[in-house]
């Protein structure tokens, strides 16, 4: 059996093909577990409650790659905010001692597509509360 140059272009271009496909969309089916992962691994496997935490965010975002956000919890010991539909949900951790004068931080972050973003802290007694606020994207994201 021989190989004609053309036959060997068109193997090599179809598998970079199907290599690139996989690669891009691999992370996107794995979004889902990874937030409730990132839940477990940051309560130490403790099923966050609800409780006095509250996120600002915008209702809608008209651009995705920069939009304001500011998470509080009085009391707690630190907060995770979660984007849970971008590619890496992770997002930002804040971590507060005794001499923070509040329990609250600002930041703004990228949105691939609209999405919930999710905010648990963790207490000093080991308890976890978590919220969630649906933020709506018109344009823009990492997404495209």
């Amino acid at each position: 059996m021989t190989v004609t140059r053309r036959e060997a272009l068109g193997l090599a271009v179809g598998g970079a093909a199907a290599l690139t496909t996989l690669r891009f969309t691999a992370p996107a089916f794995a979004a889902g577990n990874a937030v409730e992962d990132a839940i477990i691994e940051f309560t130490g496997g403790a099923k966050p409650g609800s409780g006095d935490i509250a996120i600002g965010a915008p209702e809608i975002a008209e651009n995705g790659n920069t939009v304001p956000i500011e998470v509080s919890a009085p009391g707690a010991a630190s907060i995770m905010l979660l984007a849970a539909g971008n590619p890496s949900p992770g997002v930002a951790t804040f971590h507060f001692s005794a001499l923070s004068g509040a329990q609250e931080a600002k930041t703004r972050i990228r949105l691939a597509k609209t999405q919930d973003i999710v905010a648990i802290a963790k207490m000093p007694d080991g308890s976890a509360i978590m919220t969630k606020r649906s933020v709506k994207v018109t344009i823009g994201g990492c997404g495209g």
